[in-house]
């Protein structure tokens, strides 16, 4: 069985394609095992609640990537080992969470991508009206569903299609 297809390096992809990408600035943090990973993306807008993130990773993933707003809270988290295990058993490439994770010594050991804006202990159940397959506005930058999102050690950019170096 092979891994994933290795992610190409987002430096280069910005400089090959300086028009198509998008970058997701404002403070990611990464808490996966997987430093690199890349898919098309499937979003979903759930502030401080965790069920709604979990019902979507229980999906087969494809090698995609969920783009979770969770409205920036840093008062409850919406992600944790279980969930990103869950993503990793499902075949996700990855999540990204505009919001916080918790149990990170733990998802540093779970062969998914996870990047997001902070930590919390507090797990947010607060039931809010999830939003999936939305347009998302993410620190300034849009993010849709099947866009394509690249992430590594230099940051993470978004395009509206597969680009490759």
């Amino acid at each position: 069985m092979t891994g994933p297809e290795p992610t190409p390096n987002t430096a280069d992809l910005c400089d090959a394609h300086p028009d198509a990408v998008r970058v997701l600035s404002g403070g990611l943090h990464d808490y996966g095992a997987r430093p690199a990973f890349h898919g098309e993306v499937t979003t979903l807008r759930s502030i401080d609640d965790w069920r709604p993130v979990y019902a979507v990773l229980q999906e087969e993933g494809r090698g995609r990537v969920l783009v979770v707003d969770g409205g920036g809270s840093r008062e409850h988290a919406i992600l944790g080992e279980r969930l990103l295990g869950t993503a990793e058993r499902q075949g996700w490439a990855g999540v990204v969470i505009w919001g916080s994770v918790r149990d990170t010594a733990q998802t540093r050991r779970i062969a998914a991508g996870l990047r997001a804006l902070a930590t919390c202990p507090m797990r947010g159940e607060l039931g809010g009206v999830p939003e999936r397959d939305v347009a998302l506005l993410l620190g300034g930058v849009r993010v849709g569903p099947g866009d394509h999102l690249y992430a590594d050690a230099d940051g993470v950019i978004v395009s509206d299609r597969a680009i490759v170096a």
